[in-house]
């Protein structure tokens, strides 16, 4: 459930959690805790290593006006940010620019500790900077991708989704981090109804009441009237329908090459993909220094930068922070809004 506000600080408390150390993480989380309008926005509790923090502010160039305390400690009701110091990694042993497994072990016991406090009512929402994957497999071997993760960590059935969101658009997504050879077979009437269900719920929990979706097709020109394929006339198009007859605004299937130039001109609020790259690619064009990833479907906000750990760049003090910005400051907003439903009103009761 939602936490409860905090004394007479209207802020809502989020978690912030390092992610790879080897990367950019550690810079941009140093670089957030100095903006302004997210401190105005939000009170964070950063989670990770003093030392890793510290080293990431000497990068981006920044002082760290923070509260230091230890993971066992309450949370503390101060203006400031604190910092929870699990001490579990010296920077000194961290190789830049390269997935390992300790690297992948520091980012999950973050995350964890900032699930497990927004579990117990403790946070208002929780929110990372960039994970490597292969760093998170090598020290979670069962490690797919984030959903799954915190829907363990967090005891959930699901379902969940990852939402990709720049500026007001949103892009959902059918299937996600499975190989392209088997998205045609995993693309179901069940599974697009849900997906546009979970789309609408979480539009609504953002504050857009009424929310237009539009739902890509899966094949070339949405099939051509199945020349190219029939998943558009027997799976999406039906599944479409029926979420209409549930009320929800949902539209197409639109051939996919074409229905984010209408979405990024005001037709639609969000669009519903059939898999990874069809929308990512897309978003990541318009906006790749701006985009957040939300994960719907969970009892509290969880947001991230849409881009990765940008090995390429990491140390060099030139990461672009409009992302991780961006992501700190929806979880808050979606986090004032979620105050003032009632429990069991956010996306993942319905």
């Amino acid at each position: 459930m939602p936490a409860k506000p905090h004394l007479d600080d209207p802020r809502p408390l989020i978690a912030l959690a390092i992610g790879d150390p080897a990367g950019i993480s550690p810079e941009l989380t140093a670089h957030a805790l100095a903006l302004d309008d997210v401190r105005e926005a939000a009170r964070l509790v950063v989670i990770g290593d003093r030392r890793v923090l510290e080293a990431g502010a000497k990068v981006a160039k920044v002082d760290l006006d923070i509260e230091w305390s230890e993971p066992v400690a309450p949370l503390a009701a101060c203006a400031r940010p604190q910092f929870l110091d699990l001490g579990h990694l010296d920077p000194a042993t961290v190789e830049r620019a390269r997935a390992t497994r300790e690297g992948g072990e520091f980012a999950l016991a973050n995350y964890r500790t900032a699930l497990l406090l927004a579990r117990e009512g403790r946070v208002d929402a929780v929110s990372f900077t960039p994970f490597n994957k292969s760093a998170m497999r090598a020290a979670h071997a069962g490690y797919d991708d984030e959903i799954g993760y915190s829907l363990g960590v967090l005891g959930l059935p699901g379902p969940a989704s990852e939402f990709n969101i720049l500026e007001g658009l949103w892009n959902a997504r059918v299937t996600s981090h499975i190989p392209l050879a088997a998205v045609a077979s995993q693309v179901t009437g069940p599974r697009v109804v849900d997906a546009i269900r979970l789309t609408a719920a979480s539009l609504r929990d953002a504050g857009i009441a009424t929310p237009r979706i539009a739902v890509a097709a899966l094949n070339p020109h949405a099939g051509d009237g199945g020349n190219f394929g029939r998943e558009e006339i027997d799976v999406i198009a039906p599944a479409v329908a029926a979420a209409r007859a549930e009320g929800i605004a949902a539209d197409g299937p639109f051939p996919s090459d074409t229905v984010f130039v209408r979405a990024r001109n005001g037709a639609f609020d969000a669009v519903v993909t059939m898999y990874h790259d069809q929308g990512q690619i897309a978003m990541k064009l318009m906006g790749f220094d701006r985009g957040v990833t939300l994960m719907g479907g969970f009892p509290f906000p969880i947001t991230t930068p849409a881009h990765g750990t940008a090995y390429e760049i990491a140390g060099k003090g030139v990461a672009n922070i409009g992302a991780t910005r961006a992501a700190l400051l929806l979880a808050a907003a979606m986090s004032r809004r979620q105050r003032h439903v009632p429990a069991g009103g956010v996306a993942a009761a319905r």
